[in-house]
């Protein structure tokens, strides 16, 4: 279970929103495996900054490809009963909301979150001989305030 107990970063390209693409934006970031760069589009001629993670998911990939790939071990080895955790940090705009809580439409592209209660509660529901104690906590943390999304009163 070495893997389940490191701390992994990974960066996801979302794709370009309707918004973005009727003004015609373009696309700055470039991956190569592990590698992200970003291009500044001011001088392309100058190569891309580049950072590498422990993964790396440019427009094309599904958030079910990233479920698969980071969360569902994390999952698991929560079902064992560690805690897990999936920190997802970046400026407003980003698609933080885009790979946690997902579209409906298409199906690829559902959340971490619903695919991550999906895939707790099978497991829950077809176990034998077992109990289990599910807690969850959702939290926004913006401007240094935290704010509770499961609860009641989102500003307490």
């Amino acid at each position: 279970m070495a893997s389940a107990e490191t701390v992994k970063v990974i960066v996801r390209c979302r794709p370009m929103n309707r918004r973005e693409k009727d003004l015609g934006c373009e696309c700055v970031v470039v991956m190569d495996g592990l590698t992200c760069g970003l291009v500044n589009p001011d001088d392309k001629d100058a190569g891309p900054k580049n950072f590498t993670f422990d993964g790396a998911y440019f427009i094309d990939s599904t958030t079910e490809g990233i479920y698969n790939d980071v969360a569902f071990p994390l999952v698991e080895s929560v079902l064992e009963g560690y805690n897990g955790t999936v920190f997802a940090y970046g400026q407003t705009g980003c698609g933080k909301s885009f790979t946690m809580q997902g579209v409906i439409d298409p199906p690829t592209q559902r959340g971490i979150i619903p695919r991550a209660f999906e895939h707790i509660f099978e497991v829950i529901q077809t176990s034998e001989n077992m109990k289990y104690l599910v807690l969850a906590s959702y939290l926004e943390i913006y401007n240094e305030e935290i704010r509770d999304l499961l609860g009641t009163d989102v500003k307490k």
